[in-house]
């Protein structure tokens, strides 16, 4: 039995049940998750203390890491992950660097100049997953932009291991980059105490980073209260175009990276080849008993599915309504049809660019929307954590020459006010 579903040639009238996304029902979540947010806003470090024995069975004196523990990470890192991080580091700098951009002055009018300044946002606070898998990685993706943009003040939280510790990869590469703030705290807790702030975690403006269900619900919610946070999130997803010239063995390990996430991910092969589709699924099921990971690989498969499309220009128009977190195109003329995409969040172009090395070290960065956001929404980038500020500059003879313009607007709108405040400045004229 084929791993995945080959779904052949499938009218309009069905895509809107193949564009759906795995639903993950959890009975009491908005109660729970609300109910931890108002325990944090109101008991600060000492809910925090309770939280964290209850769901990371951790308990310690000082929830802020401490240099010593920064200098002791870089020696219990093995050279080779150290190397691999420094090289990861040093790629995704280059690629966000280049994003830092000083906008001209334009002038609409002789003595009307206007200009936009990007500012960085004072306080971030960006969350890191802990436990069974530490996204380091995630670290880097958040950290590095962050610094560059010039964020006075950036807040890590991640949970800690039943010991107390934090995985040394994690404080490692926060000490690449100067963060110092690192926190033992995970889960909703986590989000509340940089949402409202508590005796030992400062506040913050904005909230970055990935979770569980609960920690993106969390967010969602702190959101309404006034605190902004990077992009609404769901489960891991990958979406891949590959014709005859696509490598199927290479294909699968791309499906199957993607679905060790977790069992609600979801991996889409769209294909104009029904014999590339079968070729993949025996890939597939020759490759997943070796995953360390193969029961999530298992449950996620069962989310997912292959669409069999007649041609091109459907499967793209598919595709585009999908919206992807992530999009692989490994056919002929795979750059050319690149220029067709206009939802992902991420695009692969060619048999040698996996969407790990996107994850990891090309230099882009890997957290993205999910869940058919990107239809609105990008991923992260030095733009993430600036405001852009405009400002103008007039001189009374630019005013002078906008000044009918306004008072004939303003009046128009019934504000009267506006066009008195250019009125008054010309009254003796």
């Amino acid at each position: 039995m084929s791993l995945l579903q080959i779904i052949e040639n499938p009218g309009k009238n069905q895509w809107r049940n193949l564009l759906t996304r795995p639903v993950h029902h959890s009975d009491g979540l908005n109660e729970t998750v609300s109910k931890i947010l108002a325990d944090i806003k109101n008991r600060g470090d000492k809910a925090l203390d309770e939280y964290t024995l209850q769901f990371d069975k951790a308990s310690f004196h000082d929830r802020l890491v401490n240099t010593i523990d920064l200098d002791k990470a870089e020696e219990l890192l093995d050279e080779k992950l150290k190397r691999a991080v420094l090289q990861a580091k040093q790629n995704i700098t280059v690629f966000h660097r280049n994003q830092v951009i000083s906008e001209p002055y334009v002038e609409t009018r002789p003595g009307i100049k206007c200009w936009r300044r990007s500012v960085a946002i004072e306080k971030v606070g960006l969350y890191i997953p802990g436990g069974s898998a530490p996204l380091f990685s995630t670290l880097l993706m958040l950290g590095i932009p962050a610094t560059l943009a010039g964020c006075q003040e950036i807040v890590i939280c991640t949970p800690p291991q039943k010991d107390g510790t934090i995985h040394p990869a994690i404080l490692y590469s926060a000490k690449l980059m100067g963060i110092t703030k690192i926190f033992k705290v995970g889960g909703v807790q986590a989000i509340g105490a940089m949402a409202y702030g508590t005796e030992t975690i400062p506040a913050v403006y904005k909230i970055f980073g990935p979770g569980n269900q609960y920690v993106t619900h969390a967010k969602m919610l702190i959101q309404q209260e006034g605190v902004a946070i990077d992009m609404p999130a769901g489960p891991s997803e990958l979406a891949v175009f590959a014709d005859d010239t696509a490598v199927p063995a290479w294909v699968a390990a791309d499906l199957l990276s993607q679905c060790e996430h977790g069992p609600d991910s979801q991996v889409i092969l769209v294909t104009d080849s029904r014999d590339f589709a079968e070729k993949v699924n025996i890939s597939l099921e020759q490759q997943i008993g070796k995953l360390s990971r193969k029961s999530i690989a298992f449950l996620s498969l069962e989310n997912s599915k292959i669409i069999l499309m007649a041609n091109r220009e459907d499967a793209m128009e598919y595709l585009n309504s999908y919206a992807p977190e992530h999009l692989i195109l490994v056919c002929g003329n795979a750059e050319e049809m690149a220029y067709e995409v206009r939802n992902a969040g991420s695009v692969f172009i060619g048999n040698f660019a996996p969407e790990s090395a996107g994850d990891y070290a090309s230099g882009t960065n890997h957290t993205l929307p999910t869940n058919g956001y990107s239809k609105a929404y990008s991923g992260i980038s030095i733009d993430s954590f600036v405001k852009k500020i405009s400002f103008q500059q007039l001189t009374r003879e630019g005013l002078q020459s906008i000044s009918d313009t306004i008072i004939e607007m303003a009046t128009a709108e019934g504000l009267d006010a506006h066009a008195a405040a250019v009125k008054i400045r010309f009254k003796n004229e």
